[in-house]
């Protein structure tokens, strides 16, 4: 593999892993600092507008400025966020408020660097000399690893150093992504400036909104792939926020919550490392298919709910279904968002996407209350495979082959 995907792929997991390792050791930190559980959740709370926000309008902003720019810009801003807070602790000591005040600018890098990771992908297999489906595979995989090791990681750091001390770790994963993407050539990330609104006068950015939004509706593919991730993310945020917790606190074994993680987690880097190995060969309607009904099989063992190893099988199906799909969707991505909207249209998705967990938690705990821990997760099963099911009778994606060249196209009409 060329240097340019690997750097890619390097900044790509150091800056999953920082993720990983901050979900854990925050909220900790809060709980430790607070002692409150209402503070914890307040935190987490007042993150969420600011993401919403951040995600929806950094979109625009990816689409007017070279793409490995604000990829740096966006890791750098999370490498701050997550370095202040020792900072402040070893001078005032922390509180609730900079954790919220930090919280929120560690918001505004969190999505849109997501985003514009994503937008830079489609430049990198360009100039990389790699395959989509080979760098997609290997992505999901590699995020698969972040999950894996992130969660330990963390539990080690916590045990060996205060909690404060092991953010300089994360706020250091998210400084090293940045460096990587800036050994990437700043021309690979420039924008074409013949169908980017880069160049043309400035417009309202209402307007340049609204064009992504219309083109998420008027694009099929974009909107039926966005309701299925929304509701395959609501769906796993409600498994691992609530139904399992409370499922395994309810057999009294609490320490195999993390074990199902892991499970799905080994899932979705064995299909994305099939993905990136065999993708290119098949048809992707087959690898569609594949991984939606094993998605479909995996929750159905997992909503059994029959015994701890039942439950392990159905996670790792589960994981290694949305590896192989979320490879695919990502390869189709590329091809069928348009370049010149791809930061808006990506941002808005990856918004639904992070408020689609939270949204899970909430309703399966409310479904949980007045339901029963059995039927919430039935119906969050069921929630999902109907968001499969009309993908799957969906018109724009029975035929998702890669579209010939418009000049192997018209030198078929002539043969023909």
């Amino acid at each position: 593999m060329r240097f340019l995907p690997v750097a890619y792929l390097a900044s790509y997991t150091l800056s999953a892993l920082g993720n990983s390792i901050a979900a854990i050791v925050l909220p900790l930190i809060v709980l430790q600092t607070t002692g409150s559980a209402l503070a914890a959740g307040t935190v987490a709370a007042a993150t969420i507008i600011p993401a919403v926000l951040a995600g929806i309008f950094m979109g625009l902003v990816i689409d007017r400025i070279n793409r490995r720019t604000s990829s740096v810009l966006t890791d750098l801003i999370s490498a701050l966020a997550m370095g202040a807070l020792p900072v402040i602790d070893m001078i005032t000591g922390l509180s609730v408020g900079w954790f919220v005040l930090f919280g929120i600018i560690g918001a505004i890098g969190d999505v849109p660097g997501i985003t514009a990771r994503e937008a830079l992908l489609p430049a990198v297999i360009r100039s990389g000399g790699i395959s989509a489906e080979r760098i997609t595979g290997t992505r999901e995989a590699l995020g698969a690893v972040a999950i894996l090791v992130g969660p330990a990681a963390a539990g080690f750091m916590l045990t060996m150093w205060d909690g404060t001390t092991a953010l300089w770790v994360t706020a250091s994963t998210s400084l090293a992504a940045a460096l990587l993407t800036l050994l990437i050539p700043h021309r690979v990330g420039a924008l074409d400036r013949t169908t980017t609104t880069s160049g043309a006068p400035v417009r309202r950015v209402w307007a340049q909104l609204r064009e992504g939004w219309a083109e998420m509706i008027r694009n099929r593919f974009v909107l039926v792939t966005t309701i299925l991730t929304t509701s395959a993310v609501i769906a796993i945020g409600g498994l691992q926020g609530i139904i399992l917790p409370l499922y395994f606190t309810e057999i009294d074994r609490p320490g195999l919550l993390g074990l199902v993680m892991s499970a799905i987690a080994a899932g979705s880097l064995a299909g994305g490392g099939i993905y990136a190995a065999a993708g290119a060969r098949g048809s992707r309607r087959a690898w569609f298919v594949t991984g939606s009904l094993g998605s479909v099989l995996g929750l159905a063992i997992v909503a059994t709910l029959m015994s701890v190893w039942v439950l392990f099988a159905g996670a790792f199906v589960l994981g290694f279904s949305v590896g192989l799909f979320g490879a695919l969707v990502g390869v189709l991505s590329i091809e069928r968002i348009p370049e010149d909207k791809r930061g808006r249209v990506l941002g808005t998705q990856n918004t639904f996407v992070t408020a689609a967990s939270p949204l899970g938690i909430f309703l399966a705990g409310i479904m949980t209350e007045f339901l029963g821990l059995h039927t919430a997760l039935v119906l969050l099963a069921s929630l999902w495979a109907t968001g499969l099911l009309v993908a799957l009778g969906a018109r724009s994606m029975r035929n998702l082959e890669k579209p010939a060249p418009a000049g192997q196209d018209q030198e078929m009409m002539r043969d023909a």
